[in-house]
């Protein structure tokens, strides 16, 4: 019981076997659980590698058993004693080290635990108290192994790029605005008044002009930052995987990235993925599954009915037909017993994404019956294309939109994902289809601003073939050298060969409305660099959280980050973000205009 932590372990907590019965070792950890057995105590000691049962009997030792009756969860104690084999029967078969135990000589008492906000030993629903004691939910063994995962992983892909010739090289966090599609985080200068940083959502133009200086191959680990609205895979700081690369093709890439991600998911899973994923455009992607990073697992592809109502009277199908518009329709087999609830919820998901009507028109077959207004209004020959297209059998049920492609497209395609969801048709999460989607338009019309948008970013190659329509101003046309890595319905990185000339990115800056004053003060330092013989270069970046959830079976990223933000974009635990006193923000010449409500009507 004096014995000074002169050496604190000589064994982890999941190492003893059998092999070791006799020796005398030193184990510390916290008390996983405690129990008494006749005046005999049993404990299960855990490290982050497992547990070891250790015993006190008051023959070997009466001090040290007395000791042993004051201990409680989560403890932190040293044990010394000797290895010695669990009695017949007595043996636990569902860890490593069931077959041995520990008859304790010494115990020390590291440090004493209070009473646990929560048990670690259950799931616990209340995320916010999860989140205020994250580091007690980190102990959980769920919790542990992601995060285990996740550095399993990373080590993978750091091997596999330094194999590859890539050098590791790290780009400023402080930095100018991006054109990235969301807000940036600010920082104020207190040396340069007036003036902010911005954190950086992507390393784009560094590793870029990391290509002019001749790096040839770079990547990065890189933290990202983006201040936009929270979702289960998105916070407002993450992390990626950053590739690039001189010299290179749009196979190049595709190859270095399917070796990248096979040796990760060997790492994490010790499974062996395809060495070449399958390809898809975007139109295709868009017009089979109503989304550009589709779900291959299951099927219900999205089917054109133009043919079946080609001379349709029904006045909604033939006044979208007649204006250029398509009528196409999913089966959601076996889901004819969709409960009232469900189908609302499959109506507002319809309209969230554009349904210009309150519910979505359907068809269901059901104890023999075709069920739906629209069954009656169809003709004969309506009736049978539609079945054989959609091969519509008993318990199934159709849900149909008529208006241009691009919105039939997206309201099927959210309808689908949602069925997905009911059916649970995406919880097999040993399934791995992973899928490339190239082709990707380069220009987006925002309707809102009236202004085009690059539909990646502005630094995106356009295709060769497509040069002469951007020459035209046909924008709505022309696709990007561009391409997207999905698993299982999740973008796991998207990439693109890069503009190296420097009149042509001019180009493109011009087309999304950027003057070329505007160029000179955004991105002058870019356009200079493509002056002095840029070579011709392009990467990708893959979301390294999205892809440690996968591996983990999870379905958030905030259960792969050790300490992230909530829904909120705050941090419960630490009280991030907090309030900045006067004199602190008078030092970087800042003055808030925030009136806090609760504040005011306090004061009042």
């Amino acid at each position: 019981m004096t014995h000074q932590l002169l050496k604190m372990r000589s064994h982890h907590c999941n190492e003893l076997r059998e092999s070791d019965i006799g020796q005398s070792v030193t184990l510390i950890g916290w008390v996983n659980s405690a129990r008494d057995h006749g005046g005999v105590i049993f404990i299960d000691l855990r490290d982050r590698e497992g547990l070891t049962q250790c015993v006190f009997r008051p023959e070997e030792s009466p001090e040290i058993a007395q000791l042993s009756h004051t201990l409680r969860e989560e403890d932190v104690v040293q044990v010394i004693g000797v290895v010695s084999k669990r009695l017949e029967g007595s043996e636990n078969n569902r860890i490593p080290t069931g077959s041995i135990e520990i008859v304790a000589k010494e115990l020390k008492v590291v440090n004493k635990a209070e009473v646990l906000p929560f048990q670690l030993d259950k799931e616990l629903s209340n995320e916010d108290m999860r989140m205020k004691y994250r580091y007690l939910d980190l102990r959980r063994a769920r919790m542990s192994k992601n995060i285990r995962q996740r550095s399993k992983i990373t080590s993978a892909a750091r091997r596999y790029l330094d194999d590859s010739g890539f050098y590791e090289i790290e780009t400023p966090i402080l930095s100018n605005p991006t054109p990235e599609g969301a807000r940036d985080f600010l920082v104020p200068s207190r040396l340069n008044p007036g003036r902010f940083y911005a954190l950086p959502q992507a390393p784009q133009q560094y590793k870029q002009l990391l290509m002019v200086a001749g790096m040839e191959k770079y990547f990065q680990i890189a933290r990202c930052f983006r201040d936009e609205d929270l979702r289960a895979d998105r916070q407002p700081e993450f992390t990626q995987i950053d590739i690039e690369a001189s010299f290179v093709s749009q196979e190049d890439i595709i190859g270095l990235v399917e070796g990248l991600l096979a040796s990760m998911f060997k790492a994490g899973l010790d499974v062996e993925i395809p060495k070449s994923f399958p390809r898809m455009t975007y139109a295709d992607a868009m017009d089979l599954y109503g989304s550009d990073k589709p779900d291959t697992r299951f099927e219900m592809k999205i089917t054109d009915l133009a043919d079946v109502f080609a001379a349709t009277e029904f006045k909604i199908f033939r006044g979208t037909l007649d204006g250029g518009g398509v009528v196409r329709a999913i089966n959601a087999k076996g889901f004819a017993g969709i409960t009232t609830g469900q189908m609302n919820r499959l109506n507002e998901i319809a309209v969230q994404a554009g349904l210009p009507v309150k519910n979505l028109a359907f068809v269901k077959f059901e104890n023999g019956e075709y069920k739906s207004p629209l069954w009656k209004i169809f003709t004969d020959a309506e009736k049978e294309g539609v079945i054989a297209k959609l091969d519509l059998a008993e318990g199934d049920i159709v849900f149909f939109a008529a208006g241009s492609r691009e919105s039939v497209s997206t309201i099927l395609g959210r309808v689908r994902s949602e069925v997905a969801v009911m059916q649970e048709l995406n919880k097999d999460s040993t399934k791995f289809n992973f899928l490339w989607v190239v082709d990707f338009p380069l220009l987006a019309h925002d309707e809102e601003s009236g202004h085009w948008v690059a539909v990646h970013h502005p630094f995106t190659r356009p295709h060769p073939d497509d040069i002469e329509k951007l020459d035209a101003g046909d924008y709505a046309n022309v696709r990007a050298v561009a391409y997207d890595v999905v698993l299982n319905g999740y973008e796991l990185g998207g990439g693109s060969i890069r503009i190296h000339e420097k009149d042509l990115q001019s180009k493109m800056f011009s087309v999304l409305g950027v003057t070329a004053e505007e160029q000179q003060v955004k991105f002058g330092h870019l356009l200079d660099a493509f002056r002095f013989g840029a070579p011709p270069h392009g990467g990708l970046a893959l979301g390294l959280d999205r892809i440690a959830m996968l591996v983990s079976g999870e379905d958030s990223i905030r259960e792969v980050i050790a300490f992230p933000k909530n829904n909120k974009g705050a941090d419960l635990m630490t009280q991030s973000p907090c309030q900045i006193d006067y004199k602190s923000l008078r030092e970087v010449y800042v003055q808030s205009t925030w009136k806090d409500p609760k504040l005011a009507a306090e004061k009042v």
